[in-house]
């Protein structure tokens, strides 16, 4: 059984401090939201206080200060929460390379990621896909205005990111990253066949 100690504690303080600024993507929702959500699904599926800490901080190097919040996150919280954190990170230059570049450095290096950096990466995409999935059902084509790439190139990559977890083997949270992915292809698909599917060439 995972304790949690005062450290998780700072962790999510710290969190709210990094992002209190933030918001999800198209909406008002506090970004802090997302971040609590892949904890709770990293706890929840077996994760330590060190992946439920990462899952806090995922997104805080990559987002919100590169190499010197990286550098702070290893001096307050220790070497194995900076080293996850960076994992799940798909860059911390700043200014970030281009999405598609990232995209695919990111997904070639997951099947031999070391098992904490999945296992927050999974849920941090579980996290994104369900809320995909409900901007979609709610806002149809609407949601892909949210992103810095066309909806073909968004689906592709999650599906390539199945591909990828699948390839280090299998678990209940790339099972549902799976069906929510189905599901949104599915949905496009019957909206006059507006989104390709996932075999699609590129689209640049």
């Amino acid at each position: 059984m995972t304790t949690l100690s005062s450290r998780f504690q700072d962790a999510l303080v710290y969190a709210n401090q990094v992002h209190a600024a933030q918001r999800r993507k198209g909406t008002s929702v506090p970004y802090v939201s997302h971040v609590l959500i892949v904890a709770g699904l990293v706890l929840e599926n077996g994760g330590d206080e060190n992946e439920g800490i990462a899952a806090l901080l995922h997104d805080a190097v990559e987002d919100q200060g590169g190499e010197a919040r990286l550098a702070d996150i290893r001096a307050r919280f220790g070497h194995a929460v900076a080293n996850i954190v960076l994992g799940c990170s798909d860059s911390i230059a700043i200014p970030k390379p281009p999405w598609e570049e990232r995209k695919r450095r990111y997904l070639d290096r997951l099947p031999t990621a070391p098992p904490s950096v999945r296992l927050v990466s999974v849920a941090d995409k579980v996290a994104n896909a369900r809320a995909i999935l409900a901007g979609y059902r709610e806002r149809g084509d609407e949601v892909w205005t949210r992103f810095n790439a066309p909806p073909d190139r968004i689906l592709w990559y999650y599906r390539e990111l199945v591909k990828a977890f699948r390839a280090a083997g299998d678990s209940p949270l790339v099972d549902e990253l799976d069906r929510i992915v189905t599901t949104i292809e599915s949905l496009g698909r019957q909206q006059a066949g507006r989104l390709p599917p996932h075999t699609s060439p590129n689209c640049r």
